[in-house]
């Protein structure tokens, strides 16, 4: 190995992907085979505790290839938390935080990130452009970015995952962040640096089945809203403000109209109460919610547990 060569250390995070971790790993070691023979590279797979044969293939994978290292979690510490890990292990001149087991995200774009990465830009961003989905979840992501980037106090950029290429000064930046919860893709977007983009297509995966689900989704486009603005807990004391001006108003309407037309008959307005009480009883419930998001996210944060449990280390030196 060439002492000159700069390395590119590339993360995935894997749980129960045992039809897809070698074909990852061969496709990965055939690009800088073939086409980045001029740079040593690192593949860091971080299992989530995974209790199908993906451990297993790992090992041998890693017995075979040195570059190939693992970090098994104790249990399964959700994809971003792993993720984060992983990338803090990291050792190269440039990283790759995510390139998904399932190569949706495809690792053909990584000659390119790096030509992009020697022209001076410290992040690359590959942009999902296309996405090989239905158009339901197509709009629903679409929505989700949009948000994201509309409240957010910082640009992330649109259809921007964490298939990314950062250099080092950027993930020494990101060793200093401290979240229980690291939404990476907002915290990169946070270090500024210069930065330049790379549409691609989205791919349908081809097996095994995605752990994206609806769920997942709108735990982390709640994850960044907290993470990055305050505009939920504005907007929740705008329409408070103005739903109780409302009230007010539709208060002191109803007192004249009860004076004028109701003299002397029972106030009518039983209909009324009662849609004002489920109206304001469900405002006050999303408020509630939307400051239990805040709430909850401080209290994990302030308890500061690990990022993950480490269960071993293969094929990680001492003196890294």
């Amino acid at each position: 190995m060439a002492k000159d060569k700069k390395k590119i250390s590339v993360v995935t995070p894997c749980y129960n992907e045992e039809g897809n971790v070698r074909e990852c790993y061969e496709k990965l070691k055939e690009i800088f085979t073939k086409q980045l023979s001029n740079y040593d590279y690192e593949h860091i797979f971080c299992d989530n505790s995974s209790d199908d044969e993906t451990l297993k293939i790992l090992r041998k994978i890693a017995n075979e290839d040195p570059r190939v290292k693992i970090i098994v979690n104790s249990r399964n510490f959700g994809v971003f938390n792993s993720m984060f890990n992983g990338m803090l292990a990291a050792s190269g001149d440039a990283v790759i935080p995510f390139m998904p087991a399932d190569m949706q995200d495809p690792p053909e774009l990584i000659p390119e990130f790096i030509k992009h990465w020697e022209q001076g830009y410290e992040i690359v961003y590959g942009v999902r452009s296309q996405r090989e989905e239905s158009s339901i979840m197509h709009g629903i992501r679409r929505l989700y970015y949009y948000v994201v980037n509309r409240f957010a106090n910082i640009n992330i950029p649109l259809n921007v995952g964490e298939f990314t290429l950062i250099d080092k000064k950027v993930y020494e930046a990101l060793r200093q962040y401290d979240d229980y919860y690291p939404y990476l893709r907002g915290m990169i977007a946070n270090c500024g640096f210069r930065s330049t983009a790379v549409p691609y297509t989205w791919k349908a995966r081809k097996r095994g089945k995605s752990k994206a689900n609806l769920y997942a989704l709108v735990d982390t486009g709640l994850n960044g809203l907290i993470s990055f603005t305050n505009i939920p807990m504005r907007i929740c004391m705008f329409i408070g403000f103005i739903t109780a001006a409302l009230s007010i108003c539709y208060a002191v309407i109803t007192f004249i109209a009860t004076l004028i037309w109701f003299k002397g008959v029972a106030p009518p307005g039983v209909p009324t109460l009662i849609v004002a009480l489920f109206f304001f009883s469900g405002v006050l419930l999303f408020f509630l919610g939307i400051l239990g998001e805040y709430i909850s996210a401080i209290h994990f944060q302030v308890r500061k547990r690990p990022l993950v449990v480490e269960r071993e280390r293969i094929n990680f030196q001492k003196h890294e």
